[in-house]
């Protein structure tokens, strides 16, 4: 039950629908936060930076007037002029403290009134002594500290120190309402994020799911129902151009199978129900004569061998099929093959006077299926030796090439008239059925020599013309192509 749960769960995860939804919040909303962060960020470090330059400016104005002012850091007097009413104006605008200390480190101006008169110790006033400057931020009590050099303009010694402590709640009062403000905004941007995702992948799956409806509507057996194109996106109307095609291509197989099972089941009958009424006018007469048994006998036997080559040629159909059809390769003198043919069906030819030729251009050495290609050129030679007239010719030649060899084979016979050339391949297909039952032909033949150069990866094309004759080409690759 848990694993099942977690396979349907990792299943939701695997939808479309869910990982654009997910992708666009995340391109929605990550690029936002990082951005309103280094906004924050930049903000504070900017803020903070104006107010630590705007009291240091202070600070060396108040050092200029301090070093200008009559007073002396080495005297033990506490009036600094008009530098004590800057001091106490700073203090008071920032909300803080300001601390004078000469070079003994002895505290000349406290404006809490609490170090006056005493020596502070302490790192930074010592290194400020030796002209460095130093500040600390302390955000959790939020305050600043800064330590300056009182410095004389003309020798650049340094005479004493100020100490600067302020109150910097204000800059954060104004951060966290900057900071609120941002989140209200980072709030509204993500809802308008999730829906828009929500809208956009659901726009995106409703065609997803339309064709999967028609798909499953037409595995119930309407195949004959098109698609209706979607007018969204360019690769759904392709997929579903694409599904109906292969709609209309499975629909022509299953018309297919069914056009040859009626084929098989009338072509087996006809002898069957042929031999049937010559033998029930048989049993229905009495006293027959013997010549007359005969003669019934003879065609029930024909009927018998029709219906023989009508289940060989089947099961060679059957064998020809391309996806569970087994090759025994190997290389064979195609010359000597057609050769062998030829000479099998002379005498056929030789009984209407039909002449047969062949013509060779060069030898050729081929790796192929000696008994299905075998198969396929008798085919086509009996096929143009049956359909000839008296006195005629078939013409077969042999050429190749460094990839191919090439089989024609041409007759000066009835021809095959323009609108059966599509169909001459197909299984039980006559274009003359009276004529094709004459000659003894059940319909499969050139389907079997199709299937068997389709077989050897190679290809077949017709060309004809009624009362002028009828010419079959295949092309086959020398080396077998796996």
């Amino acid at each position: 039950m848990i694993f099942t749960n977690a396979k349907q769960r990792f299943r939701m995860l695997k939808s479309m629908h869910i990982q654009v939804f997910f992708v666009m919040v995340c391109a929605g909303l990550i690029p936002a936060f990082l951005l309103f962060g280094t906004i924050l960020n930049s903000f504070e470090s900017r803020i903070m930076n104006q107010r630590i330059d705007s009291l240091e400016y202070q600070g060396k104005v108040i050092a200029n007037l301090l070093v200008n002012s009559n007073m002396s850091f080495t005297s033990d007097g506490s009036e600094f002029g008009e530098a004590e009413t800057e001091i106490e104006q700073l203090a008071d605008i920032y909300e803080g403290r300001v601390i004078i200390v000469d070079r003994k480190l002895h505290v000349r101006k406290d404006t809490y009134k609490l170090e006056e008169g005493k020596t502070i110790i302490s790192e930074e006033a010592i290194q400020a002594l030796h002209g460095k400057k130093s500040r600390y931020i302390n955000k959790e009590d939020q305050y600043v500290e800064l330590v300056l050099p009182i410095a004389m303009e003309d020798t650049k010694e340094t005479v004493g120190v100020m100490i600067f402590s302020f109150s910097i709640k204000d800059i954060y009062e104004l951060y966290d309402s900057v900071e609120k403000s941002g989140r209200i905004i980072l709030y509204v941007l993500s809802m308008i994020v999730f829906v828009c995702a929500l809208l956009y992948s659901g726009r995106l799956k409703k065609p997803m799911d339309s064709i999967v409806a028609s798909i499953d509507h037409m595995s119930e057996g309407y195949m004959s129902e098109q698609i209706p194109i979607p007018n969204t996106y360019t690769e759904i109307q392709d997929i579903t151009e694409s599904v109906n095609r292969l709609t209309v291509r499975l629909q022509k197989l299953e018309d297919s199978r069914q056009e040859f099972v009626s084929n098989v089941s009338h072509e087996l009958k006809t002898p069957i129900t042929s031999m049937k009424v010559l033998a029930d006018s048989l049993i229905g007469q009495e006293d027959v004569p013997n010549e007359y048994y005969r003669e019934f006998m003879e065609d029930i036997a024909a009927e018998i061998d029709r219906e023989s080559n009508i289940i060989n040629d089947l099961l060679a159909l059957v064998k020809m099929d391309k996806k569970s059809g087994q090759m025994n390769i190997e290389s064979r003198n195609i010359n000597e093959l057609i050769e062998q043919i030829l000479k099998r069906i002379r005498p056929i030819a030789a009984k209407r006077n039909i002449e047969l030729v062949f013509e060779s251009f060069r030898p050729v050495i081929a790796e192929i299926d000696e008994v299905k290609l075998s198969l396929a050129i008798s085919n086509l030679i009996e096929n143009a030796v049956k359909y000839n007239r008296d006195d005629g010719w078939v013409h077969v030649s042999l050429n190749a090439d460094h990839r191919f060899f090439y089989i024609k084979v041409s007759d000066s016979g009835v021809g095959i008239p323009e609108d059966s050339l599509d169909s001459v391949f197909e299984r039980f297909y006559r274009v003359d059925k009276a004529r094709s039952r004459e000659t003894g032909g059940s319909g499969l033949g050139l389907s079997i020599t199709r299937s068997a150069v389709l077989m050897h990866r190679g290809a077949i094309k017709i060309y004809s013309k009624e009362q002028e004759g009828t010419t079959f080409t295949v092309r086959i690759p020398i080396n077998y192509v796996q």
